[in-house]
């Protein structure tokens, strides 16, 4: 069980880890026992994998992957209209699990939150993250649509190496197995 607590504002905050080591903060506009919006983020802290989930009052509610780059640039992009189910997301999530390695695809999960959490601290980080929906998601949709799967696997491959190297860095990078740095540098 955990306990609520209210700010001088009237929010009420949550903190609590459930039994599979997920941590939850849940922030509400007004007593959770009543009519209210909430924002909950959930994150595991072994993997450092979590969603945030956004509950209006009439009971919808959106729900955001944070680990995952190419989904906060959509989120950024289409602002307060973001839908996690988006075109451009699902086009990229079947490509994902139809043509993106089993390595490939472990390793963006492994580094992206590491990215993500960078780009947030940048001052204009909404201008990296338009550039990455133009020039990533945008570009890869088009290249999908079109059949030119290499295409967009190049440009996949070359948004994770480029943004890793340049917010993670070369001493964090020696990390990385040797395995995965030659699949990176392979594929490029």
């Amino acid at each position: 069980m955990s306990d609520i607590y209210k700010n001088d504002e009237g929010v009420y905050i949550r903190v609590n880890t459930d039994k599979n080591g997920r941590t939850h903060v849940d922030v509400y506009d007004d007593d959770p026992k009543g009519p209210h919006t909430s924002t909950h983020i959930n994150i595991d802290k072994d993997s450092k994998d979590g969603n945030i989930v956004q509950k209006g009052s009439d009971g919808e509610k959106t729900t955001t992957d944070i680990s995952c780059y190419l989904t906060t640039a959509c989120m950024k992009h289409f602002k307060s209209a973001f839908d996690d189910n988006c075109y451009e997301l699902t086009v990229l999530r079947w490509f994902r699990d139809n043509f993106v390695t089993n390595d490939d695809v472990k390793h963006y999960y492994r580094v992206a939150p590491s990215i993500v959490m960078e780009i947030n601290n940048e001052e204009h980080n909404n201008l990296i993250y338009d550039y990455i929906y133009d020039n990533v998601v945008e570009y890869s949709v088009t290249e999908i649509e079109n059949g030119n799967y290499m295409n967009a696997y190049k440009r996949y491959k070359e948004s994770i190496l480029s943004l890793e190297t340049h917010y993670i860095g070369q001493s964090d990078m020696k990390a990385i197995s040797k395995k995965s740095r030659k699949l990176i540098s392979s594929n490029v």
